[in-house]
């Protein structure tokens, strides 16, 4: 019962980030859908670490693979976070808008976290059950 407890938690918070993400882009006067591009960011943003897991079978607390793909994904979302950034900068969406993908951002990527911290591990609560 726990697990169907996380994953209907990670759904709701999914939802939260996905409704700030697009009410950014509805506070634009003429409906500039620019803040869109970050859901590139959330699809590539997993990728290598689930990459990594399926490569290392190593448990040990150094791995290359693993620390590869741990900066990859730092830089993807360090770039989802930038993006509204240049976007307010060059005036192409207001800055309420960035603020608004900057909160989504957040609540996106942690709901992402709290799946690899939910379903990651190999304990009796896993994905495979699912």
């Amino acid at each position: 019962m726990a697990g169907i407890k996380a994953l209907v938690g990670l759904s709701f918070s999914g939802a939260i980030g996905l409704t700030f993400l697009l009410l950014g882009c509805g506070l634009e006067q003429y409906g500039v859908y620019w803040p869109l591009f970050v859901l590139f960011f959330y699809i590539l943003s997993p990728i290598p670490t689930f990459i990594s897991r399926r490569l290392s079978d190593d448990d040990s607390s150094s791995n290359a693979c693993r620390e590869l793909a741990y900066f990859l994904t730092t830089g993807i979302v360090v770039s989802s976070f930038g993006l509204p950034i240049v976007l307010a900068r060059t005036t192409t969406i207001q800055w309420g808008a960035c603020g608004l993908v900057m909160t989504g951002n957040a609540v996106i990527f942690l709901t992402i976290l709290g799946f690899f911290l939910v379903f990651g591990g190999g304990d009796d609560l896993s994905w495979d059950q699912w």
